[in-house]
């Protein structure tokens, strides 16, 4: 009987594959270390596929089944991508769950899995051509849009939301009150925050280390945005080499100053972009790790821009880009 489904998440660096039972209980799981980078590096999707096949084929095996007993292999994130496995267009937000379900395609490719693979498509914030004067108005996604599904399925209905999703790339999404994708921001403050801490100057201040939880001080993260916000994230990173110098001999109270310097820049697109669509009341919904989660949280609540800020944090460790994919499989099965 076919009772186990199958996640795929391929995002730019690695891949990530679930396997579920009949009461959607993870029962095993597999990671490689192969994304679509490689693919762009290689100019074919070779050891993409076969590391992709690998990770599906270590799932069935910890769980001692064979596809016999598969009945879905849902893919999202970059897989879908022309870097992929196969290019699904992005849809056109806004966008309920409901409609990625219907736009979702199943496509057979049997040098990585004898079954369909249903493929979720990423999501666009506008169509139609762009120009100078309209392109920041536009984002995309890969991934993040399952996430979405995955989290404000365990947020109260009818309320506007601004999910925060900080790594590499910082991805913001707007959800309206009918829980449909509004638009997405997407800012490379991670890559930015690597930079200054490994390949500057500054990477002597920092002692070539990041702000972690143990170390986080909210003092010098609110010190950091406002120099920033005064005069710009070049100066305010110089300054932590001047407060290094002559003022704070402690490296990790300046790794996290240089955190609230990179991290104003985010504050500033959510204030500005036209990229997002919510107000006043809307409610922050900030998720990710720590120290990253616990620097957004101070920066909104002194900001004050939004009603409502809150946090939100997983129950258990199944990505909830898994369980964003789960909940679009149960829809199709549904529309069936």
């Amino acid at each position: 009987m076919k009772n186990y489904t199958i996640t795929i998440d391929t995002g730019t660096t690695n891949t990530r594959v679930y396997l579920f039972n009949e009461k959607y209980e993870a029962v095993a799981s597999a990671k490689s270390e192969i994304g679509v980078r490689i693919t762009a590096i290689d100019g074919n999707n070779n050891r993409l596929k076969a590391a992709i096949k690998g990770c599906l084929e270590d799932v069935l095996k910890q769980a001692d089944i064979t596809y016999d007993d598969v009945k879905q292999v849902a893919a999202s994130g970059m897989i879908t991508s022309n870097v992929g496995l196969t290019e699904i267009p992005h849809v056109v937000a806004p966008v309920s769950a409901e409609d990625l379900a219907k736009a979702a395609k199943s496509v057979l490719i049997e040098d990585v899995c004898p079954l369909p693979i249903l493929f979720i498509p990423g999501v666009k914030n506008r169509d139609g051509k762009l120009d100078l004067t309209t392109f920041e108005s536009m984002d995309m996604m890969r991934g993040e849009e399952v996430e979405t599904v995955a989290v404000i399925e365990s947020l109260p209905n009818g309320e506007p939301y601004l999910l925060v999703l900080p790594g590499s790339h910082t991805k913001f999404v707007s959800v309206d009150r009918d829980g449909k994708i509004t638009g997405c921001l997407t800012t490379i403050t991670g890559e930015l925050l690597s930079v200054i801490t490994n390949d500057t100057l500054i990477a002597d201040a920092v002692g070539h280390s990041f702000a972690s939880e143990e170390t986080y001080a909210k003092e010098y993260v609110l010190a950091g945005y406002e120099t920033a916000r005064k005069t710009g994230i070049g100066r305010a990173c110089f300054s932590a080499r001047i407060l290094n110098t002559f003022a704070e001999p402690d490296k990790t109270k300046i790794a996290s100053y240089v955190l609230g310097a990179v991290l104003q820049n985010d504050m500033e697109a959510v204030k500005n972009s036209s990229a997002l669509k919510c107000d006043a009341d809307t409610t922050v919904v900030i998720y990710g790790k720590n120290p990253l989660r616990e620097a957004l949280m101070d920066l909104f609540a002194k900001e004050n821009f939004f009603r409502h800020v809150t946090e939100f944090i997983p129950k258990d460790s199944v990505p909830t880009s898994a369980k964003g994919a789960l909940h679009i499989v149960s829809l199709t099965e549904k529309n069936k």
